[in-house]
């Protein structure tokens, strides 16, 4: 038995069209319907057929929906539930794809006080946005972490999960405040270090742009692959979930000044010790499935 009937989606970019087309390829009964503020988005939705019906408002898209998934940037979360919170069923689930959950959770819950809220965050993306950029394999073998509210119905956190599972997605279950914790170290703190970094490079006087850009090692060119991420999106990540990545760049900064230390007084044996355990956690990642070990990261050299 299939966890929903008719899943609402708001929020059209490279999340969003890619939740549709996986609907599509996994569950071709459901019913999706789409909405995006964006009216050229709606107009390129319509063209592309990833979703049934394209509505022309929020309150349109979600009056018959049992789940209602909001791709939006997390600062407009609140703002964009509010839209629809008078056409929402009153049996519907209201669920999300942001990258920080305890703040979602807050204007979710404070937007929509009667729904039942489960907000959910599948770890997937690339750096491209907008809705040509989706495909419906972005979720397979990837993880989808579910963060309920205290207290939420168990049938409703299953049902979300399983909707998770069946788009092809690894489901794990963390309170929100944790959740928070774990993704500042393993995706807000790196996309920062790389928009720090490349915008560093793009600023030192002594090196042209065009130099900056011709020699692109491995290491700098795949910064520029995270740094080239949507701009509004990760603003918004950054300030909902101030406290958990000021935390980590705090555990950083310091880590990094020891690295400093070390580089400073040739201390090779801490140099060295430290690449080992960060190899060590490379080969895990890539053993547990979350990469694999082409060379080069799969580049072509033809």
């Amino acid at each position: 038995m299939l966890p929903f009937a008719r899943v609402t989606i708001i929020g059209l970019g490279l999340i969003g069209s890619s939740v549709a087309r996986a609907i599509q390829a996994t569950m071709p009964t459901v019913r999706v319907t789409g909405y995006d503020a964006d009216e050229s988005v709606r107009e390129t939705a319509d063209r592309l057929g990833f979703c049934d019906d394209v509505a022309g408002s929020a309150g349109a898209a979600v009056i018959d929906a049992d789940l209602v998934i909001l791709c939006v940037p997390v600062g407009i979360m609140g703002a964009v539930a509010s839209e629809f919170a008078a056409d929402l069923p009153a049996d519907a689930i209201v669920s999300d794809v942001g990258s920080c959950k305890a703040e979602i959770a807050r204007a979710l819950t404070q937007a929509l006080p009667n729904a039942t809220v489960i907000p959910a965050h599948p770890v997937a993306g690339t750096e491209r946005s907008g809705p040509e950029a989706g495909f419906a394999t972005l979720f397979r073998h990837r993880w989808c972490i579910v963060t309920p509210p205290e207290g939420a119905d168990p049938v409703a956190i299953e049902r979300v999960s399983e909707f998770w599972r069946r788009l092809g997605a690894e489901v794990e279950t963390m309170a929100p405040e944790h959740h928070d914790r774990v993704l500042a170290v393993t995706s807000h703190l790196p996309h920062l270090i790389a928009y720090t970094i490349v915008g560093t490079a793009g600023d030192l006087e002594e090196v042209t742009q065009s130099e900056v850009i011709k020699y692109s090692a491995g290491g700098f060119r795949d910064f520029t692959r995270i740094a080239a991420s949507d701009p509004t999106m990760w603003r918004d990540i950054f300030l909902n979930n101030r406290e958990a990545v000021l935390e980590m760049l705090q555990r950083f900064s310091e880590d990094l000044s020891h690295l400093q230390r070390a580089i400073r007084w040739g201390d090779g044996d801490a140099l060295h010790d430290l690449f080992t355990r960060t190899r060590t956690i490379r080969r895990s990642i890539v053993e547990q499935g979350q990469d694999d070990d082409v060379p080069d990261f799969g580049r072509t050299h033809e």
